[in-house]
């Protein structure tokens, strides 16, 4: 069984005055995405600020989350690093903390090969027994995770059971599932492609848009699993002014601007992240009020 099918948000981590979390601030955050529908709640992924969050934070973050989410909807955690055995710690302290599955990036900057991204994900695997979802960003990591890669991983590994497919490539994605025969959940990690996916398969998305907009999200998956796919084309081509915005300059500058330009205060970045330029903020607001969503 599927950890989630549909619309999952790749939350935010929000910051106070002094960059440091704020908690309360991410409770209000996951009762807005489960009053609106969101299916499943991503925690410390790179939209969360996963890479400048410390080990302490990290866990804590993750334990937050799972108890504001109250068991409502699933929680999934980003656990990867580009060192096996930090991924593996962190994989650890997600699952004691009670979450229902982890997202794991494919290491970065190291360049890993094929067979050491096998050997990588299959340590962790062997290490935890927890479902895994696999996530492959290669214009973040430098690193891509090929379909016969998937396919290995998916044939000797009884909990990797999902792929976040953010490569922008509707034929690789398209293999991938071919190559894995059904037994891989995929889960669109570009916002922008969400139902050409779905179309080969995919069981929903991992989205920032969502973090904005998570009824609309959730109602275009919910749209084309009912058949309804004029419906669900609709929604996801009304959204993509929206989701060049998101995207102008690099995640998750723009979504915690658009949160604050709604009057969510989920704070600042932190550094090497900053705030958005003017102009690029300028053209946010105008994508924002021209998809319907109101400013504060």
């Amino acid at each position: 069984m599927a950890i989630f099918k549909g619309a999952g948000v790749a939350i935010v981590t929000p910051m106070k005055d002094n960059l440091e979390v704020n908690y309360e601030k991410l409770e209000e955050l996951i009762d807005f995405q489960v009053n609106n529908g969101t299916d499943c709640i991503i925690i410390t992924g790179t939209t969360g600020e996963s890479s400048t969050l410390t080990m302490e934070e990290h866990h804590e973050v993750i334990k937050a989350a799972v108890k504001f989410t109250k068991h409502r909807i699933p929680v999934v955690a980003g656990t990867g690093s580009n060192c096996t055995r930090t991924a593996i710690q962190l994989t650890q302290e997600a699952k004691e903390a009670g979450v229902d599955g982890a997202l794991i990036v494919t290491p970065y900057y190291n360049k890993a090969t094929q067979q050491g991204l096998i050997s990588h994900y299959s340590q962790i695997a062997e290490a935890v027994d927890l479902p895994i979802i696999l996530y492959n960003v290669p214009g973040r990591t430098g690193c891509n995770l090929l379909p016969e890669t998937v396919a290995e991983l998916v044939k000797t590994q009884k909990n990797i059971v999902g792929l976040k497919e953010a490569t922008g490539n509707l034929a690789q994605a398209s293999k991938t599932m071919s190559l894995t025969d059904g037994k891989l959940d995929l889960y669109s990690g570009e916002d922008g492609i969400v139902v050409p996916l779905l179309s080969i398969g995919a069981l929903g998305v991992i989205s920032v848009w969502s973090n904005i907009a998570p009824k609309n999200v959730h109602d275009m998956c919910e749209s084309f699993f009912a058949g309804d796919l004029e419906k669900a084309r609709k929604l996801q081509f009304e959204a993509l002014p929206l989701i060049d915005a998101l995207f102008s300059e690099v995640n998750p500058i723009p979504v915690k601007k658009a949160l604050n330009l709604m009057g969510m205060n989920v704070g600042s970045l932190r550094s090497p992240l900053g705030e958005m330029s003017e102009d690029a903020a300028k053209k946010l607001a105008e994508a924002m009020r021209a998809y319907g969503l109101k400013l504060a």
